[in-house]
Order: C-alpha cells, then sequence, then structure tokens
C-alpha cells in the first residue's frame, strides 16, 4: 500500500515536473515535513496556554485598586496591541537577546539561555495575551455588579469572588472573541521562520529551496495542514463553548 502511494507521486513527479510532492516518496523530505509540522503543532499549543494565562491575569490585574499596576497593564497592551507580531518577533529576538545570559554546554560554544524557539514562544504569547486581556476584561464587565455584590456579602474577597464567581461567568461570554483570537494566533506562529524556529513553513521553503518543482506541491501541503489545524482548533473551541453555556445566560 505505501510502495503503491509513493510509486504514484514518484510517477506523477516524472510525468509533470511542476507537481512533484517529493515529501511523499522520499523518507529524508518527509521526516522534515514531520519535524516542521510537529514543532508548529507545539509552538501552537503552548502559545495558546500562555496567552490564555496572560489574559486572564492581565484581566485580573486591570481591576486591581493598585494605580501603577493598572498602568503597567496598559503599558502592555499598548505595546503589543500596536506593534506587528513580526516586528516583535524581530525585536525580542535580536535585541532583547543580546542582553540575556549565555551558557557553555561544551566548554567551546557559548550558546544563549533562550532558544529561537523560546523567543518565539514568548513574542507570540505576549502578542496574543495582550488581546486577551481586553477580551477577558469585556467578559468581566459584562457580570452584573449585583452577582459581585452578592459574593462580597458572603463574605468572599476580591481574589475569592474573582475566581468562583466573576471568572467563570466572564469566560463563558468571552469564548466567541477569544476563539478568534487563538485561530489568529496559530495562523501567525508561522511568523517564526524569521528567526529560524523549524516550523512547517520554514521547512517547506527549505524542500523547495533544495527542489525546485517541489514549490507548488509544499504550498498546497501547507494550505491544507493549516486549514487541518484551524479547523481542529475552531471545532474544539465550539465544543467547549456549547459546554459551558448556561441556559438563558446572556440570552434576550
Amino acid at each position: 500500500m505505501l510502495d503503491a502511494f509513493q510509486n504514484y507521486f514518484r510517477e506523477l513527479a516524472e510525468t509533470h515536473p511542476k507537481w512533484n510532492f517529493i515529501f511523499f516518496y522520499d523518507p529524508v523530505q518527509a521526516e522534515r515535513v514531520l519535524s516542521g509540522l510537529w514543532m508548529t503543532i507545539q509552538l501552537s499549543v503552548v502559545c495558546v496556554i500562555l496567552s490564555v494565562v496572560i489574559g486572564v491575569l492581565g484581566a485580573w490585574a486591570q481591576g486591581s485598586p493598585f494605580r501603577p499596576l493598572r498602568l503597567a497593564v496598559q503599558g502592555y497592551i499598548q505595546f503589543f496591541r500596536n506593534t506587528p507580531p513580526l516586528v516583535q518577533l524581530l525585536f525580542f529576538y535580536f535585541a532583547l537577546g543580546q542582553f540575556t545570559p549565555t551558557y557553555s554546554p561544551d566548554g567551546w560554544l557559548e550558546v544563549p539561555i533562550i532558544s529561537n524557539v523560546g523567543w518565539a514562544i514568548l513574542s507570540l504569547s505576549f502578542f496574543a495575551g495582550a488581546f486577551n486581556v481586553e477580551i477577558f476584561r469585556a467578559g468581566i464587565d459584562a457580570v452584573p455588579d449585583a452577582t459581585k455584590e452578592v459574593s462580597e456579602a458572603l463574605g468572599m474577597n476580591r481574589g475569592q469572588t474573582y475566581r468562583y464567581v466573576v471568572l467563570p461567568l466572564a469566560f463563558r461570554v468571552s469564548l466567541p472573541a477569544l476563539n478568534n483570537n487563538l485561530v489568529n494566533l496559530v495562523k501567525t506562529t508561522t511568523q517564526a521562520m524569521v528567526i529560524a524556529v523549524p516550523e512547517l513553513l520554514y521547512q517547506l521553503v527549505n524542500i523547495y529551496n533544495d527542489y525546485s518543482t517541489a514549490q507548488n506541491a509544499s504550498m498546497v501541503l501547507m494550505f491544507v495542514v493549516y486549514v487541518v489545524l484551524v479547523g481542529i482548533l475552531v471545532m474544539g473551541m465550539h465544543k467547549w463553548e456549547h459546554a459551558m453555556r448556561i441556559p438563558g445566560y446572556g440570552r434576550h
């Protein structure tokens, strides 16, 4: 079965050189694509989780009575929301990267503590986290004041009210907007290739640089993979949104 599959695409490349799906019959190129796909999935999952954590903590800090903390969160939001993610990636890696400590695993070569993958995770997570802060803040504002007052009347402090009452309700309201932002985040991971993160786009560009006839096939594969990845995320978010829906809440 596998031999027939490989032979089909090998013959297709011979008869139609512009459609050389070399990664379907060359094990070396297949390994490059799989490693790139795995890096893309890892990058997406870690950035999604970190950006949500940043959003929750930032939204909580925005409601703090401590004014310097609120100003710091506002500065963070304006910085990451008003600059392109590609510029942020380059700034983090080339500018801030110069100030990070290094270590020498073999006693000769100095290696920075934060790798290019680490900088990509930090940059993309902070970028999406800035939007998540505003999304969760809008969700918190949608929770009626009477609900907060009732929890305080029951003896809860601000942290308990936020954790047990406000955040669960705000999370449900925020899910549709959060869904859009996380989809954009997954698509933005392709920009990590500018700092040589070996994700899927980076590997496919290298493949068609080595085999020019594989350019069209590489772009088709990349398009299909991202449609599938984003489709899985959207379906998961929709199921989560449906499962957390409170009958009657937020509906008129």
